[in-house]
């Protein structure tokens, strides 16, 4: 699911159907936890939406308005997919927790209670597991927390996270519901909508901080940028890299900024050529780099300018 769209569209209609289900449940039994849960599946949908918004915006070619492309929208509509979450889906969790536990309200029959939520079980369930088993296959041998940290596809751990969530959700509810009628205790139901709130929280602080990493122009690897490093300074016509920035412009493009010094007995023609050949053998060998921006530079001059600056007075 994290990189197939049509599963993004499975789970975009199974949460409608789920979300509908779980309102009318929850109206005819009269449980916040359940509408709670009508609420998460609600905001679960509209996060597909704009999941697909970002994926399809991003696939924008160049313009003149934006010479290196639309590739960061995915980077925004994943940032406020996290909002969403905290807003939408923590916050009004809560705030329906907190009324019903004080003016709890007796419940219903939970039978079609138990009959949604056990449905919604499975399809949440089988939809973490294609999640799951998509992330595997990005993931590799890397730790799951060091793939989503290093993931440059918001995609991928944003549905992976959505439907941890929603299952940990749905079994939270079934557990208060059943310990709320077996003890006739109904603040517990609000009691469920408070923890079903708080874990959307957490996840939303999660994905809002690995989406606004990649929004506010997270680079590659420092493994990357020394090879990179390596494959530039084995040219003939280079003396030094300087300096080395980069920036993900989406999960496929990179936006790469070498300022190098080049030997100082080369005329204009033979730096321009040593330019055009780094950025060839670069863009070969880093299929992800698609922008290579190479800034000539002295390095003679500029150890001579530090070195006068150091001796200059402060004040």
């Amino acid at each position: 699911m994290a990189t197939s769209h049509k599963s993004i569209y499975g789970a975009l209609v199974a949460n409608v159907l789920i979300a509908i289900t779980k309102f009318i449940a929850g109206a005819v039994t009269n449980s916040g936890s359940m509408i709670s849960e009508g609420v998460h599946s609600m905001v679960d949908t509209v996060n597909e939406l704009l999941l697909l918004l970002g994926i399809h915006q991003s696939k924008k070619p160049p313009d003149i308005r934006r010479p290196f492309g639309y590739g960061k929208e995915l980077y925004f509509w994943s940032f406020i997919v996290s909002i969403l979450i905290f807003g939408l889906g923590g916050g009004i969790s809560i705030y329906q927790g907190y009324m019903h536990i004080r003016h709890p309200e007796n419940l219903g029959d939970p039978f079609w209670n138990y009959i949604v939520l056990g449905t919604s079980i499975i399809f949440e369930g089988t939809s973490l597991i294609i999640a799951i088993k998509e992330f595997n296959k990005v993931r590799g041998k890397q730790s799951w927390w060091e793939a989503v940290v290093r993931s440059k596809d918001p995609s991928n751990f944003l549905v992976l996270f959505e439907d941890s969530a929603a299952v940990a959700g749905l079994f939270v509810v079934m557990i208060f519901m059943y310990l709320s009628h077996a003890f006739n205790k109904p603040f517990l139901d609000g009691v469920a909508s408070v923890i079903v709130g708080l874990l959307l929280v957490g996840v939303s602080l999660v994905l809002a901080r690995e989406s606004r990493s990649l929004l506010m122009g997270e680079g590659i690897a420092p493994t990357t940028q020394e090879k990179i490093i390596a494959l530039t300074e084995k040219d003939e016509a280079v003396l030094k890299v300087l300096n080395i920035v980069s920036d993900y412009r989406s999960p496929e493009e990179v936006l790469l900024l070498l300022i190098v010094a080049f030997k100082a007995d080369l005329d204009t023609g033979e730096i321009n050529e040593a330019i055009a050949r780094i950025r060839e053998e670069i863009k070969e060998e880093f299929k992800l780099v698609r922008y290579v921006i190479i800034q000539p530079e002295f390095y003679e001059e500029k150890k001579e300018k530090a070195a006068l600056d150091e001796q200059l007075p402060l004040f």
